[in-house]
């Protein structure tokens, strides 16, 4: 798989259900989505998440966040209420524009359009935090651990970073499908039975392959809670600090 065939599946799903493919929810599939519910749900997320990173002693500077895969925007106006400014950046342009839409921060935001494998667009140590929630599982994994590398880049030491991805299948029929079913046939299934605009490709990112991954990028997990999983996976979202010293 590659990134052009994530930006065409996404700038699809962005272009036909972009709320829905952000929070898939079978009751919210065809406009389901409440814009304020929507949007709420982003705050409970990043005010829980900002509450956690204090809790654990890391305390970023409130300058400059960045919200990777942003979608519709839904933690990007969550993060301009703890931080001066949020840069949004996504791969599908509909969704861009949903984001824009929706934008509640009076100004604080700013959505930009990122197709590249990095993010080359911005400087090191440019983000205070970087957030990233339920958006690396749709990558090939060597895109995703790409990605892990430039956060570390951009992140000034001292700052953060929250990553949300599912580490595990669950051992439930549609876990095991995930796991064992070949790509093509789920790519079908999706598609033909359940009538997704374009398909969700999904990967897992285990507790251990993550922070081998981040260790010698200067960043450690101080922490890893569960978190939502659906029938299909054991979610967890990791608390990453930033000192910018990469581990022997």
């Amino acid at each position: 798989m590659s990134l052009d065939e994530v930006r065409d599946d996404w700038t699809r799903l962005g272009s036909a259900a972009p709320l829905w493919a952000v929070c898939v929810d079978p009751a919210k599939r065809t406009g389901g989505w409440d814009d304020d519910e929507f949007l709420a749900s982003g705050a409970a997320e990043v005010d829980s998440a900002m509450a956690r990173l204090a809790e654990l002693g890391i305390r970023p500077a409130g300058d400059h966040a960045l919200d990777f895969g942003c979608g519709a925007g839904r933690l990007s106006n969550a993060l301009a209420g703890h931080f001066g400014r949020v840069t949004g950046v996504d791969i599908s342009a509909p969704m861009l524009a949903e984001a824009r839409r929706l934008d509640r921060s009076g100004g604080r935001v700013a959505f930009r359009l990122n197709e590249a494998p990095d993010l080359a667009a911005f400087a090191d140590d440019s983000f205070d935090l970087v957030y990233t929630d339920l958006v690396l599982q749709h990558l090939p994994p060597p895109l995703a651990a790409g990605y892990l590398a430039e956060f570390a880049r951009v992140v000034r030491p001292g700052g953060a970073m929250v990553i949300g991805v599912p580490a595990r299948e669950r051992r439930t029929f549609k876990g095991l499908v995930f796991r064992f079913a070949p790509w093509p046939l789920i790519r079908v299934a999706q598609r033909a039975v359940l009538g997704y605009p374009a398909p969700m490709r999904m990967h897992t990112l285990p507790p251990g392959r993550l922070a081998a991954l981040l260790r010698p990028l200067g960043a450690r997990i101080a922490a890893s809670d569960p978190y939502w999983g659906g029938d299909h996976w054991d979610h967890l979202r990791h608390y990453v600090a930033v000192d910018g010293q990469a581990a022997p």
